[in-house]
């Protein structure tokens, strides 16, 4: 299964050197963070605690905020001196921002810049500095179940067994969160293997309650319970091929009505295992780099450049089709390589000096180095 490349970061952010705007003390900052959502648009995020007295802050409450990696995010960081008790900053003294992007921090983890003023001058010898890391519970559990002896629910053939497993929520109440699939006329299944977050099926709390269902399935949805059983983590994490943990399936009902009453089958967790999956930032944060090549299509098939249909137009702004395409991918991955040197090639052109056709020359015309600046 792919890494999911939406997640949320925490960022971490501490000040030195900041200007002292106090007399007889020093300055008071707070932190607030800003998100560009176009143009000249930004909007608040969030802002920190207020640092009493402190050229040298590190602030206690972290931003949090949804990590998108196709998405340049362009973020803000405005540094101010609190003197007063209004929420408007705007009679405040201004200490300083750094504008990044998110991607040029997580790629960074730890990310220090010099902060400046409005009019771009150095602010001091202030700088900011902020870490990432991802929000996250990455365990995910391997669970393999079997059972035996079901009690047979269908009057023709074999019950049709599956199981649903449930989480309590703090109100008391059940909430499925797994599904088995249904093994057909059998009294004695054995389910495949599957995967599910630890979050997800406990809220990653050990000794939290759940609920194993098993139901013989019927097409019209009318399922039959056939029983159940409670169990937390860390008894299902005892299970091991060579020694699997059982546990009796109950039906409340049934064993109500009759004195005898033993079990409905036994279900055995046959393994349960706790993995780590890892995810897109994990080979982010890790160093890992992506690399970014381009390709141009020069054939007749794009049309006459003169055109405005033609991809290759030659626009009177300087912009076309394939200049959009290749900016919009290059701004997102140049953040996540370390010299932002692209390789360029093109094919189907006639090129110099025999002016045959190439299906591949690099666009700068230097074969020995057919890299071009970010």
């Amino acid at each position: 299964m792919a890494a999911q490349c939406v997640t949320k970061v925490e960022l971490t952010i501490a000040c030195t050197n900041l200007l002292d705007k106090d007399v007889g003390s020093k300055s008071d900052p707070l932190c607030v963070l800003l998100q560009n959502t176009s143009g000249q648009q930004w909007y608040e995020v969030d802002r920190t605690e207020r640092v009493k007295n402190s050229l040298n802050p590190k602030f206690a409450k972290k931003f949090l905020i949804d990590y998108y990696f196709e998405l340049v995010q362009k973020l803000k960081f405005g540094i101010y001196d609190i003197d007063n008790k209004t929420y408007d900053l705007s009679d405040d003294d201004f200490l300083g921002e750094l504008e990044c992007t998110l991607g040029q921090i997580v790629s960074s983890r730890t990310l220090t810049k010099p902060l400046v003023l409005k009019n771009g001058k150095p602010a001091g010898r202030g700088s900011i500095t902020i870490t990432a890391e991802e929000v996250k519970d990455n365990r995910v559990v391997v669970l393999e179940l079997e059972a035996r002896k079901l009690d047979n629910k269908d009057f023709f053939g074999k019950s049709d067994p599956y199981l649903e497993f449930h989480k309590q929520t703090g109100d008391g109440n059940w909430v499925m969160v797994h599904r088995t699939e249904v093994i057909k006329n059998n009294l004695n299944p054995v389910w495949r293997p599957f995967k599910i977050s630890l979050n997800s099926l406990c809220y990653s709390d050990m000794d939290k309650s759940i609920k194993v269902e098993c139901y013989d399935y019927d097409g019209d949805g009318s399922h039959d319970l056939i029983g159940s059983f409670q169990t937390t983590m860390s008894k299902l994490k005892e299970a091991s091929r060579s020694s699997p943990v059982e546990f009796e399936c109950i039906n409340e009902k049934k064993r109500q009505k009759k004195k005898n009453y033993k079990n409905s089958g036994i279900v055995s967790v046959k393994h349960c295992e706790i993995i780590v999956e890892c995810t897109f930032l994990d080979y982010i944060m890790g160093g890992c780099q992506l690399n970014f090549t381009v390709g141009i299509d020069f054939t007749g098939s794009n049309g006459d450049p003169r055109s405005p249909d033609s991809l290759h137009y030659l626009s009177p702004n300087g912009v076309n089709e394939y200049l959009t395409a290749i900016w919009s991918v290059g701004m997102v991955v140049q953040d996540y390589d370390t010299d932002k040197m692209f390789p360029a090639f093109g094919f189907g052109a006639q090129i110099p000096p025999s002016f045959q056709v190439s299906h591949e020359f690099p666009i700068n015309f230097n074969p020995s180095n057919p890299f071009c600046n970010g």
